[in-house]
């Protein structure tokens, strides 16, 4: 198994989406084509797949979001990050929060 290696924009990522509230935890190590992050924002659970701009996803990744029946999203820079945080925060307008069991 190799080393699981973490997109040189990650941390600028991740410091957008902490910025605007989120919870953000790291799933990069777990490999096996899992997305790199888990992130909670306003009761809303994102995957999100980090890349650089001109990669694209790895056989193991791009099999996993085939497989994958929920949602997960591609970043590609904190502004594609910042997008996706006032995307949930205009779904969740009305009541602040998802409801149980909703998606997005």
């Amino acid at each position: 198994m190799t080393a699981s290696r973490v997109d040189s924009n990650q941390p600028e990522i991740v410091a957008t989406l902490r910025g605007m509230g989120c919870s953000v935890q790291h799933l990069h190590a777990v490999g096996k084509g899992v997305p790199d992050l888990l992130v909670g924002c306003r009761g809303v659970n994102l995957l999100v797949e980090v890349k650089v701009d001109g990669n694209e996803l790895n056989d193991l990744q791009g099999a996993w979001h085939t497989k994958w029946t929920g949602q997960a999203v591609i970043i590609r820079s904190s502004e594609q990050a910042a997008e996706l945080v006032q995307t949930v925060w205009a779904a969740t307008a009305e009541t602040g929060k998802f409801h149980k069991w909703h998606r997005l």
